[in-house]
């Protein structure tokens, strides 16, 4: 007893002739079915080619388009013809054209040597099947689909929602339970016998032309009726991504196919040559009999299609945008986001670098140019510091910085100047840590030499943007770990405010802060916020400042928030 093999070819015919080549050479006999749309003059040289192959025959042709009944149709006539010609055998394993045996074919046929009236074909009840994509389950086979879902999916859409409307339903014959799986079986030849001569058949096969996509119903509710005992699953590793497009195995693929111990993959890709010489080697290695395990390979391609879905947190290329909604966060490692500082300290940016070793940006989103660290103009991932290509996409922009300096923590300064586009961005980043000293903005213009009345407008138009900024911030949906505190508030106690943002970006431990970054001159700084009061413009965000406020710089004052014990 042996097995024999029907394939289902309509394309690659130089693999498809190699391939039964294979499966002849092992003593397996081959009825190859072509596919009507393949042109008579391709046939006759496939046919040409294989004709000194022996215990091989070509079916009668139908045109098989997707999920039509010509792919039925030519199972059947295929089947029919390998069992009246072939006594012999024992099991019909159905494959494609694109399918390759990944073990000997011995080990194949002891295998089911080993399992003699062992039906393996995926056939799930309905109320268990989850992977049918397109919304049509159980609709499959109560609507009727006389209209191609490719060529005329207008048509097709139109049709099905006519028949919803009238409350349309299709009676299932008498005794079927219908049942969906993969195309690619191997049958016993008693129940493959039964399903082809049941009496009753004219009736199935009508009903089933009518149904979608028959290929995935028709054998595998039949198979129900007659099998003695049914493993429902496949002996062939076919792979869907989740919008139920095949997994095509390219040459990289070679590892991970071994590791499978399947016999049998679909769908290779036809210039695939490491694969098919591989695989199709004559090779008279120990008679191995592992058990196939798809769990190897369903846990890698799991993998593959969540992160397909997913993506990687902040990568941006060519063939995927990160899609939002997914529970991925915005960019592929932490960062931190300082406003107010640089305005309240000098040289903040060289007391951070000694503090966390880190070398901070200034505004990564000022208005004239990108202030990279160290006033480069250029940086990893060839972005530049010019201001137009960053505002075309801000968060691609900060994306793809975060992702090509991956290694190292990116600090930037941001304020209510700079460009608010990118606010909601890095509130929503769970990556982002966010300290804001509010109000902070104002002491440069305290200390500029601009007249009064331009200084109130700028300060009226600021505050108003860090208030939006900071109703972002305080929203639902922020998902960064933000700090935010008053101008006043913050310079009771720097060194005690500061100590925890300086332990969240060391790696390690952090030792206690002995200084705090030098304050620039405050004198005056109270009185000023009370002029602009005066003014009509109430400079809220800044705290509860009084005039006297110029005392913080004094020495027995100042002390105590930077004392150290």
């Amino acid at each position: 007893m042996t097995v024999g093999i029907v394939m289902l070819v309509h394309t690659a015919l130089d693999r498809a002739a190699q391939v039964a080549r294979h499966w002849s050479r092992a003593g397996c006999p081959v009825v190859i079915h072509v596919d009507k749309a393949v042109p008579r003059s391709e046939f006759d040289r496939f046919a040409s080619d294989l004709s000194d192959v022996s215990d091989l025959s070509f079916a009668p042709r139908y045109r098989c388009e997707w999920g039509s009944w010509g792919i039925v149709a030519a199972t059947q006539g295929a089947s029919e013809i390998m069992l009246d010609r072939f006594k012999h055998v024992r099991h019909v394993y159905l494959a494609s054209g694109a399918c390759l045996p990944l073990r000997p074919v011995a080990e194949l046929v002891a295998y089911l040597d080993d399992h003699p009236q062992t039906d393996f074909i995926e056939s799930a009840s309905l109320a268990t099947v989850l992977w049918p994509v397109g919304g049509l389950d159980h609709e499959r086979f109560t609507l009727r689909f006389p209209f191609s879902w490719r060529k005329h999916r207008y048509i097709f859409d139109k049709y099905v929602d006519f028949q919803r409307r009238i409350n349309f339903r299709r009676r299932i014959p008498d005794g079927l339970s219908p049942h969906l799986g993969s195309q690619w079986w191997c049958l016993t030849r008693q129940t493959l016998s039964a399903i082809l001569q049941d009496p009753a058949r004219k009736t199935y096969d009508r009903y089933f032309r009518r149904v979608w996509i028959p290929d995935e119903s028709y054998f595998q509710t039949l198979a129900r009726r007659y099998s003695v005992k049914l493993e429902s699953r496949s002996l062939t590793l076919s792979k869907f991504d989740f919008q139920g497009r095949p997994h095509i195995f390219y040459d990289d693929h070679l590892r991970l196919l071994k590791r499978s111990e399947c016999f049998v993959a679909r769908k290779i890709w036809p210039r695939a040559d490491r694969l098919y010489e591989s695989f199709l080697s004559d090779s008279a290695d120990a008679l191995n009999t592992t058990e196939p395990d798809l769990n190897k390979v369903d846990r890698l391609f799991y993998k593959a299609t969540q992160r397909r879905i997913k993506g990687r947190p902040g990568l941006y290329m060519q063939s995927r945008f990160p899609r939002g909604g997914y529970g991925n966060a915005g960019t592929a490692a932490k960062y931190s986001v300082f406003e107010g500082f640089a305005d309240l300290f000098q040289d903040f940016d060289d007391w951070l670098f000694n503090a966390t070793g880190t070398k901070p940006h200034g505004h990564l989103f000022g208005p004239d140019r990108v202030e990279f660290a160290g006033g480069k103009t250029i940086v990893e991932g060839a972005l530049t510091d010019s201001a137009a290509l960053r505002d075309a996409n801000p968060r691609a922009f900060l994306t793809n910085l975060i992702w090509n300096t991956r290694g190292e923590r990116q600090c930037f300064q941001f304020g209510p100047a700079d460009n608010q586009r990118i606010s909601k961005t890095i509130a929503h980043d769970p990556n982002a840590q966010i300290s804001v000293i509010s109000g902070a903005w104002a002491i440069p213009l305290f200390r500029s030499n601009l007249n009064f009345s331009e200084i109130r407008k700028q300060v009226t138009r600021l505050q108003k943007i860090e208030a939006e900024h900071l109703a972002v911030l305080r929203s639902s949906k922020a998902n960064a770990r933000i700090r935010i505190w008053t101008l006043s508030e913050f310079i009771e106690s720097p060194i005690g405010l500061m100590q925890p943002i300086i332990d969240e970006m060391c790696q390690n431990p952090a030792r206690r802060l002995a200084e705090a970054p030098r304050m620039v001159d405050l004198t005056g700084f109270g009185q000023f916020l009370q002029n602009l009061n005066n003014q009509g413009v109430q400079p809220y965000l800044m705290g509860d400042f009084c005039s006297e406020a110029a005392l913080i710089d004094d020495p027995a004052v100042a002390q105590k928030p930077y004392l150290v014990r």
